[in-house]
């Protein structure tokens, strides 16, 4: 289920199997469509049905304001073809993450930045409803799924960098090609397995006394690090 018009044209740019969508409005959607995505706007004319406005508010707790809703297919994620895939992007790893909206906020940074996907551990489904809500849909722009089990993975074709208090100061002008960047929760950081499996650890500099930075903002500081270091790079080359 995908609540809004910001998930809905998400999933359409990035070419998610959309089975069925409704609105309240029609007009007010198209309105929406014209000033906030254009590039998708003839494509949600012709797939969303209008319905009765209390059918509407019907379908979820809490209908959305934009006044749109719709249903879109998960995508199958290849696991072991991910990590072995050659593109030099990083792929983010969350441990067992607890919070569901934060998943979705890293998602929506990846996607941002380019990166080439999201692996999640332990019990939450990266595709929860509130994840979904707090990515805004961009789960349809990379891969994002659950990982079962950590120890069987074959992590040895990319660079384990695990973000770790005790780390080398993460240097913005040398990020990692292919690493698969590891991120623990807010209160426990990393685990120690795979703080051990880690061929680096880098640490974001912070203010003395602040202990640490959100999930989602640990993430955006260090996808974005690499991501303009990287673009600094392509501009001396050229």
């Amino acid at each position: 289920m995908l609540e809004g018009f910001h998930p809905l044209k998400h999933a359409l740019r990035f070419h998610a199997q959309v089975v069925d969508a409704v609105c309240r409005d029609r007009a007010q959607l198209d309105a929406l469509a014209q000033r906030l995505a254009p590039d998708v706007r003839e494509q949600m004319a012709g797939l969303v049905r209008e319905i009765a406005p209390e059918v509407f508010d019907k379908l979820a707790p809490l209908a959305p304001t934009t006044g749109v809703m719709s249903l879109a297919r998960r995508p199958h994620v290849d696991i072991a073809a991910l990590l072995a895939d050659a593109s030099d992007a990083p792929i983010v790893l969350l441990e067992n993450p607890r919070d569901l909206g934060n998943v979705g906020a890293c998602v929506r940074v990846a996607a941002a930045a380019d990166a080439a996907g999201v692996l999640t551990t332990g019990s939450h489904d990266p595709w929860h409803p509130d994840a979904l809500r707090g990515a805004a849909g961009l789960h349809f722009a990379l891969p994002v799924a659950r990982v079962p089990d950590v120890a069987s993975l074959q992590l040895t074709a990319r660079e384990l960098v695990a973000l770790d208090p005790d780390g080398d100061e993460l240097d913005p002008a040398a990020p990692p090609a292919r690493a698969l960047l590891i991120f623990g929760s807010e209160r426990d950081g990393v685990s120690d397995e795979l703080l051990a499996r880690a061929r680096r650890r880098v640490r974001i500099p912070m203010r003395a006394g602040v202990s640490s930075l959100n999930l989602a903002t640990s993430v955006a500081a260090v996808l974005f690090a690499w991501r303009l270091a990287s673009r600094t790079g392509e501009r001396a080359d050229d």
